[in-house]
């Protein structure tokens, strides 16, 4: 399946090609968890001059996005208390990051931060949350821990292999704690750290079987499913009252 092209700046010289190996991948309940492989191949113009130094690219899936809230804890005696929250906007839900090289040794520190490349340009991006960005951001920091500790981030150097001077491939795992939804993949293509082309696809994680029918029914009909679920465990208490009752 090839996708769409996105290029950057005008009349580049190079554009990019890529391919996934699935478009839309079923979850069931035995699901463990997967991977998903970029393929792609610059395609250069005919009249355009072969460059010295070679091609880097950079690979990024974003899961689906959502809004939450990191909380400083503090233990007061044996219990812990909330001190400070920060609440984010728009987080993906799962990041991968794979790269050719080292992400410093392919574009500077500002392009990186432009282009948001890598993690921790994506976590410190002003987008993020509602609060204005700080040099040193204690929850920014916080949730790239953990989301690193939960495996949901994740940024690889030496990810995506070149085949041959214009044919790439990277494989990014996707672990069973990875949510269902849309996941954006954008890959970028550089040179001597400059942008040259990009490409932007997306693929799904969907819940089948009865899976699928239980969540439908749960968000189409949900005054229905919670009546059901009642009833479920009313029976299921009786049920357990009567087969281990002692006489």
């Amino acid at each position: 399946m090839v996708l769409g092209l996105l290029s950057i700046g005008p009349a580049q010289a190079e554009s990019l090609v890529v391919s996934l190996s699935f478009n839309r991948l079923a979850v069931t309940s035995t699901y463990t968890g997967t991977s998903v492989a970029v393929f792609g191949a610059v395609e250069r113009d005919g009249q355009a001059a072969a460059r010295s130094g070679g091609y880097d690219v950079v690979v990024t899936i974003r899961g689906p996005r959502q809004s939450l809230t990191v909380r400083e804890k503090e233990a007061l005696g044996p219990v812990w208390i909330n001190r400070a929250q920060q609440k984010f906007a728009e987080v993906p839900s799962f990041l991968a990051v794979l790269s050719s090289r080292a992400l410093p040794d392919l574009a500077d520190a500002a392009t990186r931060r432009r282009l948001r490349l890598g993690l921790l340009a994506i976590v410190a991006a002003p987008d993020l949350t509602l609060a204005a960005p700080a040099p040193d951001d204690p929850f920014r920091d916080a949730l790239l821990r953990l989301r690193r500790r939960e495996r949901l981030f994740t940024e690889t150097a030496s990810g995506v292999r070149f085949l041959s001077p214009t044919v790439f491939r990277a494989t990014a795992p996707l672990p069973a704690t990875a949510p269902v939804g849309a996941y954006d993949v954008e890959v970028v293509l550089l040179a001597g750290g400059v942008p040259l082309a990009r490409h932007e696809g997306r693929f799904d994680l969907v819940k089948s079987g009865v899976e699928q029918g239980i969540a439908t029914f749960a968000r189409d009909w949900s005054l229905a499913y919670g009546l059901a679920v009642g009833a479920l465990a009313l029976i299921s208490g009786w049920l357990a009252s009567v087969i281990f009752r002692r006489d």
